[in-house]
């Protein structure tokens, strides 16, 4: 069975957004052969540049199959020319015709944002680049965002976050139509991991830099050196000389996530950290890094990684 994909991108696409998928699908090919035929897209068709000054040549939207039925895998791009989405009228009427009868629809990074348009994502979880959520979310509040996924699938409908999670998307979407095997052997080919350590969360740069505006960069550096106490927001609150209230609002506003979880992700990777590359105890690394209960840092695991720490020390030291 051939399945027909259709790659579309527009002038000003993120290379790698694009590039990343198509190479998935191609080295897939080698293991199954016959198992993906790839279509780009572009309207107006022709040589297609990226951001990156590099792009390819591309078939003319406009004389593509008209109905999804001949397609079995749409995945729209995404790149800085998102920002003006509504300007690609083609794009999205095209989408409105032809995805409804495809069997799959996917983004990558703010590709989300033509499927947004076209109404594809309406009701439906999706998620998005960290750095556009909070715009995504005010223009699109009909779709429940949750922007700290690596991708998300709603029904026949996948979406992916930043750049390279387009690669994670691949292969997910691969190991669906192929199998885990044929994936595994993608991935290795890849030279990256069929499942990230990090599991199915971006772990948002905003947090790493403390904010957009890097406003709370030096509270996050504390933070990182008092993982084991008690970091309530009132206690950061008072280290960042504001009131609990007004903290938790710019916190949130800034950064895109609450305090509570902030401080949980900070965990997660220090934990995260020991339990790949030491040999302490579960129970020490989860004191050490103030989860206390190791059932506690357990299940937070579960939650943002989709594996215990015992099964990702496993997968480390494999």
């Amino acid at each position: 069975m051939t399945r027909k994909l259709a790659v579309v991108v527009f002038p000003n696409f993120q290379l790698l957004d694009a590039a990343g998928p198509l190479s998935a699908f191609d080295i897939a090919g080698r293991y199954s052969p016959g198992a993906y035929e790839t279509h780009v897209l572009a309207p107006g068709g022709g040589h297609t540049l990226s951001t990156a000054g590099a792009g390819f040549a591309c078939e003319d939207l406009a004389d593509a199959p008209p109905t999804g039925g001949d397609w079995d895998t749409i995945l729209v791009s995404g790149g800085d020319a998102t920002r003006a989405v509504r300007e690609f009228t083609d794009i999205v009427a095209w989408l409105k015709r032809v995805a409804p009868t495809a069997r799959r629809v996917t983004s990558v990074c703010s590709g989300a944002y033509f499927l947004a348009e076209a109404g594809l994502l309406d009701g439906r979880r999706a998620t998005t680049h960290w750095s556009r959520t909070d715009h995504f979310a005010r223009r699109y509040p009909k779709i429940r965002l949750d922007a700290d996924r690596i991708f998300i699938r709603d029904g026949n409908v996948w979406t992916s976050g930043g750049i390279t999670a387009g690669i994670d998307l691949t292969l997910a979407l691969i190991e669906d139509d192929l199998g885990p095997e044929v994936a595994r052997r993608t991935a290795q080919q890849l030279v990256v991991h069929q499942r990230r350590p990090g599991g199915q969360s971006q772990f948002s740069a905003l947090v790493e830099m403390g904010g957009a505006t890097g406003r709370f960069a030096e509270l996050m550096d504390w933070m990182r050196a008092n993982l084991a106490g008690a970091l309530t927001v009132e206690r950061l609150a008072e280290r960042a000389a504001m009131s609990p209230r007004n903290f938790a609002r710019a916190f949130t506003a800034e950064t895109g996530t609450t305090p509570a979880k902030a401080v949980e992700r900070l965990r997660l990777e220090a934990a995260r950290t020991a339990v790949e590359t030491s040999h302490a105890p579960i129970d020490h690394v989860a004191e050490a890094v103030g989860f206390g209960d190791p059932e506690r840092m357990r299940r937070a695991f579960l939650r943002a990684f989709g594996q215990p720490p015992q099964s990702l020390r496993r997968a480390a030291r494999a």
